[in-house]
């Protein structure tokens, strides 16, 4: 099978976008990542997977810890940053919730503790114990068929014809 075919296919499925922050050695980073599900409800488990030629694998092999931030439809130049699209680059202000750099304004903040590692081809499963959520308002930065996209908002009210 062809790889541009997989991955084509694999881009029709509509996701969240979210960016993966880490600490090392007291420096924060980030990557954009749309390879994030939640596992399990008890104990609280969710799974990012993480190209083991990316510089994040590693960082996540020595830091053992991770944030989830799943962004807002504002937040599209920050997933650019972090996924290397932008040519000129912007400092990040990170937050902070138990340890750990957050994107502030993101939607969500999931902080975990890496409770398991499996290995998957090309990638690695970094399955995540969660310690914290931090929840905002707002609507979700979305990527479909390699775009960014917007979900459309539906009416409040249920109309009968």
């Amino acid at each position: 099978m062809d790889d541009r075919l997989f991955r084509t296919a694999m881009g029709k499925f509509a996701t969240g976008v979210t960016v993966i922050t880490t600490e090392v050695d007291g420096e924060a980073f980030g990557m954009t990542a749309n390879a994030f599900m939640s596992v399990s409800l008890d104990p609280k488990l969710v799974l990012i997977s993480v190209g083991k030629k990316a510089k994040m694998h590693e960082r996540l092999k020595k830091s053992k810890k991770y944030a989830v931030n799943i962004l807002t439809k504002e937040q599209e130049k920050l997933s650019m940053l972090f996924a290397g699209q932008l040519k000129e680059e912007f400092e990040v202000d990170f937050g902070r919730i138990q340890d750990l750099p957050i994107i502030d304004g993101a939607l969500v903040n999931i902080t975990c503790h890496v409770d398991k590692e499996v290995e998957a081809g090309d990638h690695t499963l970094f399955i995540g114990k969660v310690t914290h959520i931090q929840m905002n308002d707002g609507s979700p930065l979305m990527f479909f068929s390699g775009k960014y996209r917007e979900m459309k908002e539906e009416p409040s009210e249920i109309q009968s014809i």
